[in-house]
């Protein structure tokens, strides 16, 4: 791990919780990027499965990946989105630095991290030019997306509930939970995005997943949907299910044939 630039925001009071990054620099770089949002129901930070060791397989792959650990309840919405969106920024600012192409920067988020990472693809702007953080001034727009078993629906029979109300509260208004449905604010802005999910998934349903993918789907957003039947929830590498660990693949293809990876040698 190299972590050359460790402080997200420089103007948070030193008695608060405060979110870190972590930067994996890959050893031969291809110019992708991947803001990496580890999952927990916005409570904890499942980084032993969905944190380093994910960076270190991107780092595999020629992509650079920076484990971002966003504030968790008891702070609420729009702080974990404003860290989502602010480790965006800070990619791009030190694009040059970092080795990545500031066109090629991504988000993937698990469980939980999965609902921050679809409300950056569908909740960013285009940076604030006149702004006096330098950072500020750059887009928070993910250029691409991956979701892995994502939260989605923070309302209705898919919802999972913990996540919701770690996030928003436990009585939150019904217009709030309509604002933070991801699938509700995907438009044509919203990048390409890869999804997959599990359908023996209790936790977090697959209609998650699917919700999402059809809203993309009727906004005319590129987007990739997989099923598995096994593996249940949080299921990560998924090594001990044969089918399902197939979904990293499926990743790296998705990402070749968008161009944020080499094209992989021919079959001989």
């Amino acid at each position: 791990m190299n972590d050359p630039f460790p402080r997200l925001w420089n103007d948070l009071p030193a008695d608060q919780v405060l979110p870190a990054l972590h930067v994996h620099r890959a050893k031969n770089p291809t110019g992708t990027c991947i803001v990496l949002l580890p999952g927990g129901g916005y409570s904890w930070h499942a980084v032993e499965k969905e944190g380093a060791p994910f960076a270190e397989w991107l780092n595999a792959h020629g992509v650079t990946a920076i484990v971002t650990l966003y504030r968790l309840s008891p702070s609420r919405h729009p702080v974990p989105l404003g860290d989502a969106l602010r480790a965006i920024r800070w990619a791009r600012h030190h694009a040059s630095q970092l080795n990545v192409d500031p066109a090629k920067i991504g988000i993937m988020g698990f469980s939980a991290g999965g609902h921050l990472a679809a409300s950056a693809a569908t909740m960013h702007d285009h940076g604030n030019p006149e702004s006096c953080d330098p950072i500020e001034r750059h887009s928070s727009r993910p250029d691409f997306a991956i979701l892995a078993y994502p939260v989605i629906a923070l309302d209705g029979p898919f919802v999972h509930a913990g996540s919701r109300n770690n996030l928003l509260g436990a009585e939150p208004p019904a217009d709030l939970l309509r604002e933070m449905s991801p699938n509700l604010r995907v438009n044509a802005d919203t990048p390409p995005t890869f999804l997959f999910h599990t359908l023996n998934d209790i936790s977090v349903p697959p209609e998650n997943a699917i919700l999402f993918w059809q809203a993309l789907r009727a906004a005319g957003v590129a987007a990739e949907l997989h099923l598995f039947e096994q593996g249940g929830h949080g299921v990560g590498f998924a090594e001990p299910f044969e089918s399902t660990r197939n979904w990293r693949s499926l990743v790296i293809s998705w990402m070749r044939s968008r161009k944020l990876l080499p094209p992989s040698e021919p079959a001989r």
